[in-house]
């Protein structure tokens, strides 16, 4: 069954334009509330949502759909992702929705699902939903219609539980940290969380205006963070995207550490420690092959899967690993966590650097990763990939790599183009191999 509505992460679109709009929303909740009715008990729904104006409209849409098949809200108001999966199974909740478009502009919105278990939904439940958005959906009778309510805590409880994945031995104190939050879900707890474990905080990206999230700011712009992190002769920096389930690593020099650096520096305290479990760890096909050339050198497996942190953690649970995530800053540390958390993975980091005694540019650093080149082609419609130039280049290009490089070529799951990756030893190879690939593209998508 093909999908209409939900992309590799939930459903996603510009807010009032085509499917992202309040009349979307209420059927989504009509629907996944019927879908979560099982038992006799009364139901529940956990709402969290980052801090785009369009969360007013798309959170009240939701309520009116999920009361109006009989289950009762709670909202959270602005929290970050994580933190409403880490609720909606500690509450005991039937359902979690995060609304969010993450890293995407303020005009983008977007529902996230989560199970009563706290993890986000399997393709099969994420599949019979979307069925049921195109039929006609039984309402609950009057006296059964759900009721809403406000938990003015959440915050304080979702502090409380990132605070207790930091090992209780060390703190952070004497160290002085620049903390970005993207204007987004996090500018309360993130600051408040390293505060309260001793950090000097240097808070940004914390004045959200309804319009001013990810501008300019987070995880996918880290200029200001690098920029306040050398002028205020910070000792490191940790960016969030909108709705902290990522994260971006500036060391005291303002050099970006990103995903792939993250996961090697966790996957090796780890290791050292005896609590790396499954063998090594799971990073999706887009993360750089010096990161798996590293990890070999130290006997730790790296298992690729395809790009979204739903594959990475469906694989992590099958092969019971803890550590996973992907180069753009997902990192999921299941031990603590049941889908990307930026902060979790953020004190991880930073009690690397408190046991290591050293600055953040001697810890961080990994791996020199090979070249690596990735760029975008969009295109209005049709199958560009399915073209028989496309694929001759695309054949010719992965003979030329065989060997010393990688070649991944795929569609977006959340906008129409095509993302074209290479890497390899040879950095002008790399390139001319990209290049081309896009130019076919290019030229059968027109």
């Amino acid at each position: 069954m093909n999908r209409k509505y939900f992309g590799t992460d939930g459903i996603r679109g510009r807010t009032n334009e085509l499917e992202m709009n309040a009349d979307l929303a209420m059927k989504v909740g009509m629907a996944a509330g019927k879908h979560f009715q099982r038992g006799t008990h009364r139901h529940r729904v956990v709402i969290g949502k980052d801090t785009r104006r369009s969360g007013y409209m798309v959170e009240n849409a939701l309520v009116a759909g999920f009361t109006a098949v009989g289950m009762d809200v709670v909202q959270f108001g602005p929290i970050p992702t994580p933190a409403v999966a880490l609720l909606a199974h500690s509450m005991r909740a039937d359902l979690g929705v995060m609304i969010s478009a993450s890293h995407n502009p303020y005009y983008d919105n977007g529902i996230k699902l989560f199970g009563p278990d706290g993890y986000k939904l399997s393709d099969e439940d994420e599949l019979q939903i979307e069925a049921m958005l195109d039929q006609t959906i039984p309402l609950a009778a009057s006296q059964d219609i759900g009721r809403a309510r406000r938990v003015e805590d959440a915050r304080g409880r979702y502090i409380h539980a990132v605070k207790s994945s930091f090992p209780a031995d060390l703190r952070l104190d004497g160290l002085k940290i620049v903390i970005d939050c993207a204007n987004g879900a996090a500018y309360q707890v993130a600051p408040s969380a390293l505060w309260e474990l001793g950090a000097e905080v240097v808070a940004i990206g914390v004045t959200p205006n309804g319009t001013n999230i990810n501008d300019k700011c987070g995880s996918t712009a880290p200029q200001l963070l690098q920029e306040t992190v050398v002028s205020t002769g910070a000792d490191v920096g940790i960016a969030l995207d909108g709705d902290a389930d990522r994260l971006i690593v500036v060391d005291e020099n303002g050099a970006i550490v990103n995903g792939d650096q993250i996961m090697a520096l966790i996957a090796a305290d780890f290791a050292r420690a005896g609590t790396l479990r499954g063998g090594g760890l799971v990073a999706t096909i887009m993360s750089n092959l010096g990161l798996e050339r590293h990890l070999a050198a130290q006997g730790i497996r790296l298992e690729r899967t395809k790009v979204g942190d739903r594959y990475v953690l469906e694989r992590m649970r099958e092969g019971g690993f803890n550590v996973g995530g992907e180069q753009s800053g997902h990192m999921i540390l299941s031990d603590y966590a049941t889908t990307g958390d930026g902060t979790v993975a953020a004190l991880q980091v930073l009690a690397a650097l408190v046991r290591a005694g050293k600055r953040a540019s001697e810890v961080l650093h990994q791996f020199d990763p090979v070249p690596q080149l990735l760029k975008n082609v969009r295109f209005a419609g049709g199958k560009p990939l399915e073209h028989d130039a496309v694929k001759r280049v695309i054949a010719q290009a992965e003979q030329e790599l065989n060997g010393g490089g990688r070649l991944v070529i795929r569609p977006s799951g959340t906008e129409p183009v095509i993302r074209v990756m290479a890497e390899g030893d040879r950095e002008d190879q790399v390139k001319d191999v990209v290049e081309r690939i896009c130019n076919a593209v290019a030229m059968a998508a027109s």
